[in-house]
């Protein structure tokens, strides 16, 4: 059932059974802004302003589209999706190209190793503690270049790249992050599904690669759309490209770069963590252990896609492709609940979903409201263990700094189905 208000100054409101979408469509509009939560309450005033400078571009496609997990980013809302005609924003896919999830099932029942302890604490603790001593965490690196067979192509390709001589130094310094983690809400979780399976979930990015990509190409952009005298105001922070000028085409073979490199990132940290997993379990008990499908999906790139009968870039700044049948994955915060899922290919989000809770408080307003001791007991007692160095910060990314999972999810039930629901039962922080 649809029930619809409309007036000449008011907000389009539309009720979707358990989920809710309402539209902005009034003076500080050019184009409508759809936003899958319940009213313009939720959203906070700087994430309302930003989605009104996405609104007033002139090349915006339909509408723009705001995820129930959206809050002010930089330049464009986290949870922001726009399908822009024939240009390409770096602002709009982000400095952390590439960032998203990864995710796989193991055959490993969470109550047949929960209470047996090995030499370094419980199998969890065992695993947590190899993970942090395996893989680089926050802004540590290898000391040696390791694999990476995108950084291989790169170089074999380099006539795709030499024109920006700045940021050649990048390819090389990458052979010294592929397989780390970072820092920041990035994260590697051991979890119990609802069936009380062990499933491992980790969220990376494509490391420094990325941020130095878009600043160098945001800056190409802000001088270019000042020659032009673009429309587009500097302070939105939405400097553009044509995808038909040199830059244009230059940021996307950069982009593409790192997107590859951000995917061969985490399923490297996967390899790794799935080795670890296997490794303390088969040595403390008679499983052989067994991973099912990967699930392996970007949430901060452009794509050229086909919606409403047009080809047009698709910017997803913390979102996830979800079209129809298409699996995802959608953490919520550590000591809280993940999902995966799998898409609806709902046209009006552009086959988009959220691609996390959503924060409720900045980091420092986290740190300010939350203590240390606050967080490190509410993990306890929920049984989740903790691998970080420094605890300080940690409230940062604690469960109470987000949005219920939970409600986001029923937010967005037209756009995705939930497959499987994930509790953490281990985490590994930068």
């Amino acid at each position: 059932m649809y029930i619809i208000f409309l007036s000449a100054t008011e907000n389009l409101k539309i009720r979707k059974g358990d989920n809710a979408m309402f539209v902005l469509n009034n003076e500080k509009t050019r184009f409508p802004v759809k936003v899958w939560l319940e009213s313009e309450s939720q959203l906070e005033e700087n994430c309302l302003e930003q989605a009104y400078h996405l609104s007033q571009l002139p090349f915006i496609h339909k509408w723009v589209c705001l995820m129930p997990d959206t809050h002010a980013g930089k330049g464009m809302p986290i949870g922001g999706v726009i399908a822009a005609k024939d240009v390409i924003i770096p602002n709009a896919v982000g400095v952390d190209i590439g960032c998203g999830m990864d995710f796989i099932p193991t055959n490993v029942h969470m109550e047949d190793i929960r209470e047996i302890q090995t030499g370094n604490g419980s199998v969890i603790q065992a695993i947590v503690g190899n993970i942090m001593r395996t893989i680089p965490l926050n802004t540590d690196r290898y000391k040696v270049p390791q694999e990476s067979k995108v950084l291989d192509l790169a170089k074999y390709e380099l006539d795709k790249y030499e024109i920006d001589s700045e940021l050649l130094p990048l390819i090389d310094d990458g052979y010294y992050q592929v397989g780390s983690l970072g820092g920041g809400n990035h994260f590697i979780e051991l979890q119990e599904d609802q069936d009380g399976f062990l499933c491992i979930m980790l969220h990376s990015g494509s490391r420094h690669l990325g941020k130095a990509i878009c600043d160098y190409f945001h800056e190409k952009a802000r001088v270019l759309n000042q020659r032009w005298y673009s429309e587009v105001k500097d302070e939105y922070r939405l400097a553009f490209l044509s995808v038909n000028s040199t830059e244009g085409q230059q940021y996307i073979n950069w982009m593409n770069l790192a997107l590859e490199y951000a995917f061969e990132n985490r399923a490297r940290m996967l390899e790794k963590t799935c080795s670890i997993v296997k490794e303390i379990i088969e040595k403390h008990t008679d499983y052989i252990v067994e991973f099912g499908e990967e699930i392996n999906c970007h949430h901060n790139y452009a794509s050229l896609e086909s919606h409403y009968n047009e080809n047009v870039w698709v910017h997803r700044k913390g979102a996830t492709r979800v079209r129809e049948g298409e699996l995802a994955v959608i953490p919520g915060a550590m000591g809280s609940y993940s999902y995966v899922v799998q898409g609806k290919g709902n046209g009006e989000s552009f086959c988009s979903s959220s691609h996390g809770a959503g924060r409720n408080y900045s980091r420092s307003g986290a740190v300010k409201t939350f203590s240390v001791e606050e967080v490190m007991v509410d993990l306890k007692e929920q049984g989740v263990v903790l691998g970080k160095r420094k605890k300080n910060d940690v409230a940062e990314e604690c469960r109470f700094a987000y949005k219920d999972i939970d409600l986001v999810m029923a937010q967005q039930s037209d756009i995705v189905t939930p497959l499987r629901k994930l509790k953490t039962v281990g985490v590994v922080k930068g």
